[in-house]
């Protein structure tokens, strides 16, 4: 597991009341579903690929989450699993969206959940 997603793992245990995995290759994962190894990413997806993708994923978060208007969804994804429906369909629905590391860099994400109040100044996440 990455140094990123550990953290965003350990941030959002504790901020969120759910929390699930977006899969390049699995679409909307539980946490404590165990998966089989993959190697893939929606980065070498094409666009369309990308926005078929998050269409699976909102029929899922609906199946799934059942989630109602104006409930919050928090984003801790990069923009390839964000900017191709995924946001987009969840506003349309009349969810609201959050992404609070939107426009940093790796490095600073990586600060921004290693220092968060919410994990503990200098963790080791």
């Amino acid at each position: 597991m990455s140094q990123l997603f550990t953290g965003r793992r350990s941030y959002v245990e504790q901020t969120c009341d759910e929390w699930w995995v977006l899969s390049a290759k699995h679409h909307l994962v539980h946490p404590l579903q165990v998966l089989v190894p993959y190697n893939q990413a929606l980065s070498a997806a094409g666009r369309g690929d990308r926005r078929r993708w998050a269409a699976r994923v909102l029929v899922a978060i609906g199946k799934r989450i059942c989630p109602r208007p104006g409930d919050v969804f928090e984003i801790h994804a990069g923009a390839e699993y964000r900017d191709f429906g995924l946001v987009e369909g969840l506003t349309q629905q009349g969810f609201l969206v959050e992404v609070p590391t939107q426009g940093k860099r790796i490095g600073e994400q990586l600060r921004f959940y290693k220092h968060s109040p919410m994990t503990g100044v200098g963790s080791n996440v």
